[in-house]
């Protein structure tokens, strides 16, 4: 996903059209170097805004989807952990119950424009390295 096709002069990276990420939705995955390491993010779709983190729980470092791009649970409320139940609050990736309590998601850099949304690397989160990607 990080071909230069898709990547900004600004150095933002394509993570799909805006309409792929729908309120309360499935999340759509994108492939980071997290830390030096081979991870995911995600991006949702919460009272109308978007917003990205890190793929992994403030817990313990698995990622939170319980089926591939299933972040929200039930209530449409809250991304919830699939391991160990922590639930987030979407706008600000805070953990607001569960064993990681007062913990935090990791953000990714978010930009949505031109019915478009891109992901912002940082010194922390990187793009991945060059070649096929697992997720497509």
């Amino acid at each position: 996903m990080a071909g230069n096709e898709r990547m900004r002069l600004d150095g933002a990276i394509l993570v799909c059209a805006s309409g792929a990420v729908l309120e309360g939705g499935r999340g759509v995955r994108f492939d980071v170097r997290a830390f030096g390491d081979k991870a995911t993010g995600f991006v949702v779709r919460y009272s109308g805004m978007a917003y990205a983190y890190l793929n992994r729980c403030a817990h313990v470092p698995i990622e939170l989807d319980w089926a591939q791009g299933e972040f929200f649970e039930s209530s449409g409320l809250y991304l919830m952990c699939s391991t160990h139940g922590a639930i987030y609050v979407p706008e600000s990736g805070f953990c607001a119950g569960g064993p990681c309590k007062d913990g935090r998601l990791r953000p990714i850099g978010l930009l949505e424009e031109d019915g478009n949304i891109y992901w912002t690397p940082d010194e922390f989160i990187k793009p991945p390295a060059a070649g096929p990607t697992p997720h497509g």
